[in-house]
């Protein structure tokens, strides 16, 4: 017999294909968001789940979830919005999707960089509203990426491919990781032991960290006013790892010139001022939205769920 498996949103048709081949899925045409008590009542039937981010595995979810259900196969790879302590202790099997979403997330990122840099919101407005009248030396002047510093908090496979595609753009790359990279893996950045001493060295500044509370509001008043003035900070990693009340400080006093977002604290619901400014470059966390990566999240997280169904060790397993 199939093992059945919960989805909780609506995945691509390919993901969705092999799922109904190998598995008795429990699928979500309509790609609704369901509340924890709705997971929790189909998973009475379940063996497994497929979520993605947006569902979150509290400690009190998780310890109300049937014993039927054995596994996590989460299409993210970031995992902060399962308590992995409480999943361990609970003996459930939690996995990722990691390595398929670097390039575009990386591409989102040199998005984020260019849109803040150049004023990309400000500019399409402009010619939608049909308010762009003529040219001048001084109409929407904004900031060169070309040959400047960017520092990266986060070299892993993201902050690596954001490294590489910002060489592009001959600018100098600075980072801060919890260890050193080997020199290969480098290629000439410079390693900073603390994302304090980072900071002086950023004309821009991209976040890929994960999630923790070692991470929560990383980027806070004393890291923003130890960045060169008229920075530009940009994030594609999760949106907690922003003190909101300090960028938006930064960017309404022009110590920052720009930021471009892609993740936020709250989302959907972000702060609203984010909304009210000019200099910041808005995303609705699309960094992993491309046809190839979201079919790659998708056939990695069935990979962990056939190797835990045949009982063997899933290769991305985080609990």
């Amino acid at each position: 017999m199939k093992p059945s498996i919960l989805v909780t949103r609506k995945l691509p048709d390919a993901v969705e294909a092999r799922l109904q081949r190998d598995y008795e899925p429990v699928l979500n045409p309509t790609d609704r968001l369901y509340s924890s008590d709705e997971i929790l009542e189909i998973a009475e039937k379940v063996d497994g789940i497929l979520p993605c981010h947006t569902e979150k595995f509290t400690a009190e979810v998780i310890a109300r979830l049937p014993q039927r259900v054995k596994i996590i196969a989460n299409f993210s790879v970031g995992y902060d919005h399962v308590d992995i302590t409480a999943a361990q202790k609970r003996g459930l099997v939690v996995t990722n999707t990691p390595d398929v979403l670097s390039d575009a997330t990386a591409e989102l990122t040199i998005m984020l960089m260019l849109g803040a840099a150049r004023r990309a919101s400000e500019g399409e407005q402009l010619v939608r509203s049909k308010q762009w009248k003529d040219w001048s030396p001084s109409f929407m002047v904004g900031v060169q990426m070309t040959g400047k510093r960017l520092g990266i908090v986060g070299f892993g496979r993201v902050g690596q491919v954001v490294a590489k595609r910002a060489r592009g753009f001959g600018m100098d790359i600075h980072y801060h990781n919890r260890s050193r990279v080997a020199p290969d893996l480098e290629e000439g950045a410079v390693y900073y032991p603390t994302i304090d001493e980072l900071m002086p060295h950023c004309d821009f500044l991209a976040l890929h960290c994960v999630a923790s509370p070692e991470t929560d509001g990383l980027l806070n008043r004393q890291r923003i006013a130890a960045l060169p003035d008229r920075a530009i900070v940009v994030n594609a990693s999760r949106g907690t790892v922003i003190d909101d009340e300090a960028l938006i400080e930064a960017l309404k006093s022009g110590k920052l010139y720009a930021a471009g977002l892609d993740v936020f604290n709250n989302e959907p619901d972000i702060n609203p001022t984010y909304r009210e400014l000019t200099n910041v470059f808005l995303m609705p966390h699309i960094g992993s939205a491309t046809k190839e990566t979201r079919d790659g999240m998708g056939f990695r997280a069935l990979d962990n769920l056939d190797a835990f169904f045949s009982g063997n060790e899933p290769e991305d397993r985080v609990a």
